[in-house]
């Protein structure tokens, strides 16, 4: 993810925002499940949030170790 690739570099930044956009808006929807007397919904919509965030940062650490890969290997 450099700037010789082609690459921008901002996209780790980018990232970093949609987590937390992703984290802020589940939040506010956990919070007006929960009012509303749906807490196991609320529960669900927090676990999914979660794993989705999960997947996220998982393609982010292949990135990184694709990109190491090719540094200390040359390839």
């Amino acid at each position: 993810m450099n700037e010789a690739e082609g690459e921008p570099v901002n996209l780790d930044v980018n990232s970093i925002f949609q987590i937390a956009a992703i984290g802020f808006i589940l939040a506010m929807i956990h919070t007006i499940l929960k009012q509303m007397g749906k807490e196991e919904i609320a529960q669900w919509v927090t676990v999914i949030g979660f794993v989705l965030v999960l997947y996220m940062v998982i393609q982010k650490l292949d990135d990184l170790f694709q990109e190491i890969r090719t540094i200390f290997l040359f390839q």
